[in-house]
């Protein structure tokens, strides 16, 4: 099953007076980035939260924000002294009263206001309750996300089997015009001798020698079996559960290299035609997979 990096998710859920917002919007990215806007008192519930997205999301860069509002008491907090930083401040005030020569009074308003000294804190008893509500809000925002990277997942392999059809005709017609390059380069070639010497006979051991040669420079059989292999892969990958962009980006790459040699031993009008023809289909299929996770 494809599945889109780009797409929107939102989840609502009640716990109590508390009702809990989430939003989840995912972007393309060739790894997996989780941005988390959480209130900063509830930064310690961040790994829980991560895996939650972890377990769900495989590549993109994915942000996840939250919001919480509540209808009964205003939620009670604990304020924690944070004693080492507190410490480490009223030494760099000494060191620099020491440097500078003024010997001025830490007043303690001043110090308790300096970041992070005072520790707001919800009470403990709330935080598993908070965690609970969290991750009931986020797994229905990943739901809603999940609806619409599986909808445009769908688009998006519609427009991959349309241009893989069109790869295998292109395939196709370069197989049925192989067989007839050695058969014209035996004509030109006999056509080529006879114009330059017309009252000698051709010695057709030395152009039947010349034909075979040719015959093996411009073989391009395997470029045509490895595609065509790659072309099925890149089918039975649209079936598969798993995060599978990156491979078809691999298998891309390996097609367009056999479509570039096919080109290049064939010499011929006809299949250079037919190879400008896929690597443009091959062009807008890698500017697709870019889009899938």
């Amino acid at each position: 099953m494809i599945k889109s990096m780009t797409a929107f998710g939102r989840g609502e859920y009640q716990q109590g007076d508390t009702h809990y917002f989430a939003e989840i919007r995912s972007l393309n990215n060739r790894h997996r980035d989780i941005i988390l806007r959480i209130p900063k008192n509830y930064q310690p519930l961040e790994e829980g939260i991560r895996a939650l997205v972890s377990s769900r999301i495989k590549r993109g860069r994915i942000e996840v924000s939250f919001q919480m509002e509540s209808s009964g008491e205003a939620t009670a907090y604990d304020l924690e002294l944070n004693l080492p930083l507190a410490d480490a401040y009223l030494r760099v005030f000494k060191q620099l009263s020491a440097r500078s020569g003024l010997d001025q009074e830490v007043r303690l308003e001043a110090l308790l206001q300096m970041k992070d000294v005072i520790l707001i804190k919800p009470e403990m008893e709330d935080m598993e309750e908070i965690r609970e509500g969290l991750h009931k809000v986020l797994t229905l925002s990943l739901d809603s996300l999940d609806e619409m990277r599986i909808r445009e997942g769908d688009n998006i392999e519609k427009d991959f089997i349309k241009r893989l059809n069109r790869l295998d005709g292109y395939i196709d017609k370069v197989h049925v015009r192989a067989p007839e390059l050695v058969e014209e380069y035996r004509k030109r070639l006999t056509d080529k001798i006879s114009s330059m010497l017309e009252e000698v006979a051709v010695d057709q051991t030395r152009l039947a020698q010349e034909v075979a040669f040719f015959s093996e420079r411009s073989d391009i059989t395997e470029e045509i079996v490895r595609t065509r292999s790659h072309l099925k892969q890149f089918r039975e990958y649209l079936s598969h559960d798993d995060a599978v962009g990156r491979r078809l980006d691999f298998l891309i790459q390996e097609i367009n290299r056999e479509v570039n040699t096919l080109g290049v031993k064939a010499s011929d009008t006809v299949i250079s035609k037919i190879v400008v023809e896929m690597k443009a289909e091959l062009e807008k299929l890698r500017e697709q997979v870019q889009n899938v996770e």
